[in-house]
């Protein structure tokens, strides 16, 4: 892989991991079908990783309280703020278990998904069914500091869905949020902390390939990638928040509908 194409590569999982459009599925396309090299499952990790940081560097306050639940409850004003940090630790737990138990258990069906633009193009279709049926319901008014376990789960369970490329991660869980009448913004800030855990399990669970992709020398253009994917990334989570107080989600329904027709004839039309 070259270090453009590691750039441009970058720059679409930073763009495409917050917006409900699927970034696993973007990484595929443009590997496939613009002639780049196609990304493998390491250099996905790492610019999943670049969005890691841009999760930490936009969601700030909200990281803040997860490391705040890490120290001991003691007593005085600082204490609600420990348990409410706890709790939050809590839900996320519980928000990742489903599709980290099975992402592990099927990992070699999953990446040989990766290879796949036909299950992208399809998988886009469900992608943009998913954000419409959520925009038909009725908006919810309450907040991360309302959630219940269930709520976690309810959302942890859609995510699962999330692990065939051209599935949105964000859009499956934004709308599972949003059946769960969380608020549109709320929604949006527990998906994207909801990354943190799923994006560092997959970094841990691919350490070893990575340790090889680096000793073989390629460690240039995958580091060149994971910034792209940083700065992009922070550009796209500040970008969607505002977005989804003020406009509705189903442009994207439109998005990913007319990105996976397109594919589908493509693949099995003019090939």
């Amino acid at each position: 892989m070259s270090v453009w194409e590691a750039i441009i590569l970058g720059v679409v999982q930073g763009l495409t991991e917050f917006l409900p459009v699927s970034s696993s599925g973007h990484l595929v396309l443009f590997g496939q079908l613009f002639g780049l090299e196609e990304p493998n499952l390491t250099f996905d990790v790492m610019v999943h990783l670049g969005t890691l940081i841009a999760v930490v560097a936009a969601l700030w306050d909200e990281v803040a309280l997860l490391f705040t639940g890490l120290q001991p409850v003691g007593e005085g004003p600082g204490a609600e703020r420990v348990k409410a940090g706890r709790r939050l630790i809590f839900l996320l737990i519980i928000g990742t278990l489903p599709a980290g138990i099975v992402g592990f258990l099927a990992r070699d069906f999953i990446e040989q998904l990766f290879s796949s633009v036909s299950v992208v193009g399809a998988a886009l279709l469900v992608t943009g069914g998913l954000l419409w049926w959520a925009e038909g319901r009725l908006e919810g008014s309450r907040t991360m500091d309302k959630m219940r376990p269930k709520d976690a789960l309810h959302i942890g369970i859609w995510q699962i869905l999330a692990l065939v490329p051209g599935i949105s991660r964000s859009g499956t869980t934004i709308s599972a949020g949003l059946s769960r009448k969380l608020t549109r913004e709320d929604a949006a800030r527990f998906s994207f902390l909801l990354s943190v855990p799923v994006i560092a399990g997959a970094v841990v669970l691919q350490a070893g390939d990575l340790v090889n992709a680096l000793n073989q020398g390629t460690w240039g253009p995958i580091l060149l990638g994971t910034v792209a994917a940083a700065l992009s990334g922070f550009a796209a989570i500040r970008g969607l928040i505002n977005l989804v107080k003020r406009y509705s989600l189903r442009v994207f329904s439109y998005y990913t509908w007319a990105v996976g027709i397109i594919v589908l004839i493509l693949t099995h039309f003019l090939h």
